[in-house]
């Protein structure tokens, strides 16, 4: 054998990142969700529209005011983001547990991919989902409620730190969990509760004062409040302060993940 020939059959050697492995797993979780768009795309808009049309009508929200902000103009931007980093957790929460179920983890860890880029090749894919349907969910909702933008960079700076986080929880919280049940219970014991008492559907001024404290110490507020004010032009929180605890919130979860990746935890044992 010549030794172009055996150059040619010899392993591959990566130094620094390997690009065309991240490439090909984000092409991958991207074509997970891109694959069935009336489950991952469609169908959360008119979950969206739905929780709209309830708060719009049923309790009166056509004529009821926030401040000096319409309740309806108030509301449609926290159902956006809502709606975007729900998505983004599910993106990469599913994609590890039901590789876990279906006994296929395996072809995730034995390709040539470092702990980080396994990280962020599922986060990217999250947050790009996330972001997908909070486009799709703007622009629909828009037929309905009218978006004025104060502020595209708020938009977007909160934009990417909510879904960022929730696709890193969710990362997280596939690893840990084992099989769907696991899942759920984040979901419903985290994930839905923060989302719930963040703000989304009112203002945290009309919370008695104990409970306003409590929100403070919310990430999910400073995501959903940071959002909306790059609409409406007013907070209801720190513009700094929630910058500095989005931040610190993904650096940790972040840490984690890549400590989880590298001792195999519920991975390769």
């Amino acid at each position: 054998m010549s030794s172009e020939a055996q150059a040619k059959l010899a392993p591959r050697l990566i130094r620094g990142v390997n690009y065309i492995g991240l490439y090909t797993l984000i092409k991958r979780e991207v074509g997970r969700f891109t694959n069935v768009y009336m489950q991952t795309l469609v169908a959360p808009v008119v979950t969206t529209l739905l929780f709209y049309t309830v708060f719009a009508l049923a309790f009166g929200g056509v004529t009821r005011q926030v401040g000096d902000v319409p309740f309806l103009a108030f509301l449609a931007p926290g159902l956006i983001m809502m709606t975007m980093v729900q998505n983004a957790f599910a993106n990469t929460s599913s994609s590890l547990v039901i590789a876990k179920v279906q006994g296929n983890i395996v072809d995730i860890l034995m390709p040539p991919l470092s702990e980080g880029e396994l990280m962020f090749g599922y986060i990217i894919g999250g947050v790009l989902r996330g972001v997908l349907v909070g486009l799709v969910t703007g622009i629909v909702m828009n037929f309905f409620v009218p978006l004025a933008v104060s502020s595209w960079l708020t938009i977007i700076v909160f934009a990417m730190l909510g879904n960022v986080m929730l696709a890193a929880l969710g990362t997280a919280a596939g690893i840990w969990s084992d099989k769907f049940d696991h899942m759920s219970a984040v979901t419903n014991f985290i994930i839905t509760p923060l989302t719930f008492l963040s703000g989304t559907f009112y203002s945290i001024e009309s919370l008695p004062e104990a409970w306003r404290v409590i929100a403070h110490y919310n990430p999910f507020f400073y995501m959903i409040d940071g959002f909306r004010s790059g609409f409406i032009g007013q907070a209801d929180g720190s513009f700094v302060v929630g910058l500095i605890m989005l931040s610190a919130v993904n650096i940790f979860l972040l840490v984690l993940i890549f400590f989880m990746l590298r001792s195999g935890y519920k991975m390769k044992s």
